[in-house]
């Protein structure tokens, strides 16, 4: 199999939500369960964490030594930076054939999960030359002009008739090195979607997403139940 790495950048600021990536969840600060769930992953044959976080970076070395840190140059730091020029840096520090990458506001997220994503995209590849998670929704949705999008007003489906629509929900990319290096862009012109249950995919953004991430995680400890395994769209 060719050689695969994961990139997971952590930035120390967040805007949103003060510290998150180093903040405590459920007594574990929150970055150290995406590094769990990739190292349980036996197709990745390295993680590579790029952050200006000395937090993050002491701990890394402290407890997950078989980690890559990489300390993203003050250029790249900026919360304005498009993520595929972090990446662009990060392939050229760390070559790879292909790269799958994540955020540490995945905590939910599965070995499971993330195993079958790389099953499903080298069993497309190279029909579709890329993979990004998303979310189902069956809901009905609206632009900002009272317009529908994936409805019509005069035919009331009910929710669950109507046709999916799907959001990227951030949780896992998976390209080869020439697609990143060629089109600065981690999504391939075929991407496939890989979709992922909706309490899976979490992504802490702001308060209220830590909140939840939280309780489900408490509440899987409690019940040993988790979330149920996703499928390829």
């Amino acid at each position: 199999m060719p050689r695969l790495v994961a990139l997971v950048p952590m930035r120390h600021h967040s805007e949103r939500v003060p510290g998150k990536n180093y903040r405590p969840l459920a007594g574990q600060p929150l970055y150290t369960y995406i590094i769990r769930t990739l190292l349980a992953v036996p197709e990745i044959e390295g993680i590579v964490v790029d952050t200006d976080s000395p937090i993050i970076q002491a701990g890394l070395r402290a407890h997950f030594p078989q980690v890559t840190v990489l300390e993203r140059p003050p250029h790249l730091r900026d919360g304005r930076i498009p993520m595929n020029d972090i990446l662009l840096h990060d392939a050229q520090q760390v070559p790879a054939d292909f790269y799958l990458q994540t955020h540490s506001t995945n905590p939910l997220l599965r070995p499971e999960t993330v195993r079958r994503a790389i099953a499903a995209f080298f069993d497309h590849y190279p029909q579709h030359d890329s993979l990004f998670g998303v979310t189902r929704w069956q809901t009905r949705l609206w632009d900002a002009h009272g317009r529908p999008i994936n409805h019509d007003p005069n035919r009331l489906l009910r929710t669950q008739d109507l046709p999916p629509i799907y959001e990227e929900n951030s949780c896992l990319y998976i390209f080869p090195r020439q697609v990143l290096l060629q089109r600065r862009n981690r999504l391939g012109q075929r991407p496939l979607l890989f979709e992922i249950p909706r309490a899976e995919a979490v992504d802490i953004d702001e308060e209220f997403d830590f909140q939840v991430a939280e309780c489900l995680i408490l509440r899987g400890k409690t019940s040993g139940n988790g979330p149920a395994a996703p499928h390829s769209v």
